[in-house]
C-alpha cells in the first residue's frame, strides 16, 4: 500500500536529521505539490532542515525516494474542494488522494486526523512511524525513544514520552 505524508510528519523527522527513518519504513513516500509548496515556504522562512526533502525528491533527484504527486482524478479534485476550511492545502490534498486511492496518510494534524478517522482513511503519524520501526526491528526501542526525545526537545508535542506504551 502506498503512503502519503503531509508536512507535519516530514517536519518532525527532518528537524532532527532522521528523514531516512521514513525511507527505512516505506521505501518510497509520496508528497503532494501542496506539501512541496509548504516546504518551500518553510525554506523561505529559514527552516533549512527542509533542504533534505528537496534533495531527495524525485523527479528532481533521480535516485530520490520521495515521490511528488498531485490531485490527478476528478474525484480527488471534488474531495479537495469539499474539505473543511480549517485544513491547510497540504492536508486537504493528502486527504483527498489518500481517500480516493486508498493510501495510508501520515499526519499529526488534529483536524486532518479527525477527518481521516471519519472517512475510513488509513492513518498514522510521527509516533506511529517510530513505533512501527521498533516493531519491525529497524531500530531498537531505545533508538526510537532517543529520536522521540529529540523531537520533543525541538517542539513536537507528544502525549507520551516512551514508545514502549505503543509497542508492547
Amino acid at each position: 500500500m502506498s503512503v502519503i505524508s503531509n508536512t507535519t510528519v516530514l517536519s518532525n523527522f527532518c528537524e532532527i536529521g532522521a528523514l531516512d527513518m521514513l525511507r527505512q519504513l516505506y521505501r518510497e513516500l509520496f508528497v503532494t505539490t501542496e506539501v512541496l509548496q509548504e516546504i518551500r515556504d518553510g525554506l523561505d522562512e529559514g527552516y533549512t532542515f527542509y533542504l533534505e526533502v528537496a534533495r531527495l525528491l524525485d523527479p528532481v533527484a533521480p535516485a530520490g525516494w520521495l515521490r511528488l504527486t498531485s490531485l490527478a482524478y476528478d474525484e480527488e479534485v471534488e474531495l479537495f474542494a469539499k474539505m473543511p476550511n480549517r485544513l491547510h492545502q497540504g492536508e486537504a490534498a493528502c486527504l483527498a488522494i489518500a481517500q480516493n486511492r486508498r493510501w495510508v496518510l501520515l499526519t499529526d494534524d488534529r483536524s486532518a486526523r479527525r477527518y481521516a478517522l471519519t472517512h475510513d482513511i488509513h492513518l498514522s503519524g510521527t509516533l506511529g512511524c517510530l513505533a512501527l520501526g521498533v516493531q519491525r526491528q529497524l531500530w531498537t526501542l531505545q533508538e526510537g525513544n532517543d529520536r522521540l526525545f529529540k523531537m520533543i526537545e525541538a517542539g513536537f508535542f507528544s502525549p507520551l514520552s516512551d514508545l514502549a506504551e505503543l509497542v508492547t
